[in-house]
């Protein structure tokens, strides 16, 4: 089926004359100089014109099939074409028999580039289309970095699309050094709305591909993007490794991230894994409260990763990887529509982080089902340094709360959020710190509670905490971290939300790849400890992998 098909005839310019065969074109076709195999079309040497002749092929999807050729140096066999995004197995099996492979440097056969150059001089469309590129994908060009995508983007929307790959040394951070390197990887054409043809009677819908919560690797109907995630090299930010000072003291930094909807699946893609990870090394992240794990065992994926750095991102990461250890509730603590989620806590035990004890807040109340509808925090006492401090790991889903609570007024559903136990249990702490994703912005009435605590808020009200490829820069602020008059203290007035380096070629958005972890970014606080760096390494000794772990470590 793919051999070598040497036998080619031009296709007559008037494409009447194909009104009798089973062939049909689209109108949009531009028949000069078109080659097509007499048997069958070589998917690697047609043009997007060519491809178009195939059953329920369009513009949209015989672009897929260019950019994704370009970017395997071309298909090794027919079954290959299923990996393009709105192909897939099914629109495989009408095609095959239309179709076949070939090499793309046949001297009888022309490649699309050159085709293109030849008939389209005006127009180079190999690379990225720098006009319609999301952050996400802009950054899977080498040396283009989060920011600089994200500066492309912002000059797009304010001055309109790009005329030419010079107006690139207009943007923020791109010179003409960088915009040589780049050249070759993009392309200016304007936007198009995207082909309605259907070809033989067959109409294109594009498929929407899970959103990266729910997304598997191991999901065999998935049909890869353009590209596909192993064609792709991840770009990390260039940053320098944290020193854990600040105005010559020690600090450690504490954080907060929901992952949502982490099942293990998920925490083995291995951009999600190398998102996760690196974020921690790369801003210095200590201690990590996370939310919704659908999976106990997901939190342990990362917790090893860096521990034993398999990704080439952590393996060659200049800075210390630490001894990382992890806990997770052993029952649950939040509610979703398909289930119940837990919270955990990971942390770099080289850093003088050692746990104590955890537990979840059990909360009196349940409902007809025996379940509890609020949420229960994860509490977790830990010794930084010298210091003990209380964890409460909160994640407080207002939809499902409401779901389970509907025989309730909206005041008691407010009303329960920090039930009785929970204020009682905040009382009695004193090195006090309440994180998460409370769904709320610290200003919150809801949040009248921790205020009659004497707890603070560090996040400010005007500080996004969500994320998305299409809202970068957020529009919520979800996420919050709390701290008792005791740790306000040594609060080293450092409150930061993490956006940069949260995207990955591997991480589905929508249809394409290059999405975020998560609709949450890490929030992040900055606290003194009273030891030196050298005292807090010395106080942890090295796990070995074999060493057995506390019931409350993973």
């Amino acid at each position: 089926m793919g051999g070598n098909l040497g036998c080619h005839r031009s296709i007559p310019k008037d494409p009447t004359d194909f009104s009798n065969s089973k062939r049909k074109f689209s109108a949009a076709c531009n028949f000069s100089h078109i080659l097509v195999n007499q048997e069958r079309l070589n998917i690697n040497t047609a043009t997007e014109e060519e491809l178009m002749t195939l059953p329920g092929v369009n513009r949209m999807v015989a672009q897929n099939i260019v950019q994704y050729r370009d970017c395997i140096a071309g298909f090794k066999k027919v079954e290959d074409l299923a990996l393009v995004s709105g192909i897939g197995a099914g629109k495989l099996e009408i095609i095959r028999l239309e179709i076949c492979v070939s090499s793309r440097t046949s001297s009888s056969q022309h490649s699309p580039s050159s085709l293109r150059k030849d008939f389209e001089p005006h127009l180079s469309c190999t690379g990225m289309n720098i006009n319609t590129a999301t952050p996400a994908q802009l950054m899977s060009i080498r040396g283009i970095t989060g920011k600089i995508a994200n500066n492309v983007v912002e000059y797009r929307l304010e001055n309109g699309p790009f005329k030419s790959i010079e107006d690139l040394v207009r943007v923020n951070h791109i010179n003409s050094s960088l915009l040589d390197k780049i050249r070759f990887q993009v392309y200016v054409e304007r936007s198009r709305t995207p082909s309605t043809n259907t070809n033989g009677g067959l109409t294109y819908t594009t498929k929407s591909h899970p959103s990266p919560t729910s997304f598997s690797l191991l999901s065999e109907d998935l049909d890869l993007p353009v590209g596909g995630p192993t064609r792709i090299m991840s770009v990390r930010p260039d940053v320098e490794p944290p020193s854990g000072m600040r105005e010559g003291k020690a600090v450690v930094r504490m954080a907060t991230w929901n992952l949502q909807n982490c099942s293990c699946e998920k925490a083995n893609n291995p951009g999600i894994k190398e998102v996760v990870c690196m974020t921690l090394l790369e801003n210095d992240i200590k201690l990590l409260a996370v939310q919704d794990l659908v999976d106990r065992e997901a939190l342990d994926k990362f917790c090893v990763e860096l521990n034993q750095g398999s990704l080439d991102s952590v393996r060659k990461w200049r800075g210390p990887r630490g001894v990382w250890k992890s806990t997770v509730s052993e029952k649950p603590t939040g509610l979703f529509n398909k289930g119940v989620s837990y919270s955990g806590f990971l942390w770099d035990s080289s850093s003088g982080i050692d746990l104590k004890d955890a537990s979840v807040l059990e909360s009196p109340v349940v409902n007809g089902n025996g379940m509890h509808p609020h949420p229960r925090p994860y509490l977790a006492h830990f010794y930084v340094g010298s210091l003990e401090m209380t964890m409460v790991n909160v994640h407080m889903s207002a939809g499902a709360w409401v779901s389970n609570c509907r025989n309730h007024t909206s005041e008691e559903v407010k009303a329960h959020r920090l039930t009785s136990r929970i204020q009682d249990t905040l009382k009695a702490q004193k090195g006090l710190v309440v994180l998460g994703d409370f769904g709320l912005a610290p200003q919150s009435s809801e949040l009248d509670q921790l205020r009659k605590e004497r707890l603070s808020p560090l996040v400010p009200p005007n500080m996004f905490t969500n994320i998305s490829t299409r809202s970068p820069k957020g529009s919520l602020c979800l996420d919050n971290i709390w701290v008792s008059k005791s740790l306000k203290k040594i609060y080293a007035g450092h409150c930061l939300v993490v956006r940069e380096g949260l995207t990955n070629p591997w991480i589905p958005d929508n249809w394409s790849w290059g999405g975020v972890v998560s609709d949450h970014c890490p929030v992040m606080a900055e606290f003194y400890v009273d030891v030196a760096q050298k005292e807090l390494r010395n106080r942890v000794s090295v796990v070995e992998r074999g060493e057995s772990m506390s019931k409350h470590e993973r």
